[in-house]
Formats: C-alpha cells, sequence, structure tokens
C-alpha cells in the first residue's frame, strides 16, 4: 500500500508542477495580450490623431487653392498672363497637396478601423469613426480644391485665346 501511496504522491507532485508551469505560461500569454491590446488602442488613437491633421492639411491646402484661384482669375482679368499662370499652377499644386493629404487621412482612418476589428472598446470604434469622418472632410476639401485649381487654369487658357 505504500507503494501505491508514495505513487499517487508523485503524480499529484508532477500535476501540482505542470499547473504552476501552466500558470506562470498564462501569466505570461496576458501579460503579452494586454501589451499587445494596448499597442493596438495607441494605434488607434495615433491614426485618428494622423487621420484629423491630414484633413486639417487638406482644408489649408484648399485655402491656398481658393487664393490661388484668386489670384490667378485677378490677373487674367488684369491681363497679366505670367502671373496668372504662375497663380493657377500653383492653385494645382497646392490642389494636389490636398489630394495627398486625402490619401493620408484614408490611409490613417483604415489603420484606425483595422485596428478597433480586434477590439470590441467603444472608444476605439469612436477614435475610428472620427477618423473616417476626417477623411470624409479631407477627400471634399481635396475635391473643391481640385475645382478651384480647374477653374483657375480655364481663367488663364481664356485670356490667352483672347491674345
Amino acid at each position: 500500500m505504500n507503494e501505491e501511496t508514495d505513487k499517487i504522491y508523485k503524480r499529484l507532485a508532477e500535476l501540482e508542477r505542470e499547473v504552476v508551469n501552466l500558470r506562470g505560461g498564462y501569466v505570461i500569454v496576458n501579460t503579452r495580450y494586454t501589451a499587445a491590446l494596448s499597442s493596438l488602442k495607441n494605434l488607434t488613437f495615433h491614426a485618428k490623431e494622423a487621420a484629423t491633421r491630414a484633413a486639417a492639411a487638406a482644408g489649408l491646402s484648399r485655402d491656398a487653392t481658393r487664393h490661388s484661384a484668386a489670384a490667378a482669375k485677378d490677373a487674367a482679368i488684369h491681363s497679366a498672363i505670367a502671373a496668372a499662370s504662375a497663380a493657377a499652377e500653383a492653385a494645382a499644386e497646392a490642389a494636389k497637396a490636398a489630394t495627398e493629404s486625402a490619401a493620408a487621412a484614408a490611409a490613417a482612418s483604415a489603420a484606425a478601423s483595422a485596428s478597433v476589428v480586434h477590439q470590441a472598446d467603444e472608444k476605439l470604434f469612436q477614435a475610428a469613426a472620427a477618423a473616417a469622418s476626417a477623411t470624409k472632410l479631407a477627400i471634399e476639401a481635396a475635391a473643391e480644391a481640385m475645382h478651384m485649381a480647374n477653374m483657375a487654369s480655364e481663367h488663364v487658357k481664356g485670356i490667352k485665346l483672347q491674345q
């Protein structure tokens, strides 16, 4: 009976060591999982910030396009072809910058959305939605900038044709 009892105690000791090892493994996995979730949260908030800033940059580019287009129109009215052409070119470049900003906002929004897929956190959903909203604003600003740049170019072409 002593041999049987010794075998049972040895097996219990082995099982106890296994449980201790499993607990240690769980702690390691849980720590890494928590760190990964934290990284995803940070990524989401940084992506939201990037999208918001890209939208702001697109808006500034739109404003630069508006001013350049107005300068091109004014120069075209006064038959200053060189100034009108330069202003129209500046408007086109500002519109391109708005388009690039919109693309950056879209990329950041996609990153925010991708990180949210792995988590069910309301704040992260809100951040991803804010990034998507910023992207929409950036795209609208880029479209408006392109429209104004095209109009500036048309004014310059009209004056060149009149000469």
